[in-house]
């Protein structure tokens, strides 16, 4: 669904990932160009997602750790 707003309203893309420095600059970016707002918008998705990967992961480490 993230992707998806990707390419159809950037910054709303970027507003789920709750990083509001990042939708500000979005915003200018979109504002600019769409194509840069677009392609900044699937870098931040495409991090929050490896972000919360490894946040799974070391869950997972931790509980299996002790």
């Amino acid at each position: 669904m993230r992707y998806f707003l990707c390419f159809i309203f950037p910054p709303a893309a970027v507003l789920t990932t709750g990083r509001l420095f990042t939708l500000l600059l979005n915003i200018i970016l979109t504002i600019c160009f769409w194509i840069p707002g677009v392609i900044h918008a699937i870098l931040i998705t495409q991090d929050y997602y490896a972000a919360k990967r490894q946040r799974q992961l070391v869950k997972v480490m931790k509980r299996n750790h002790y």
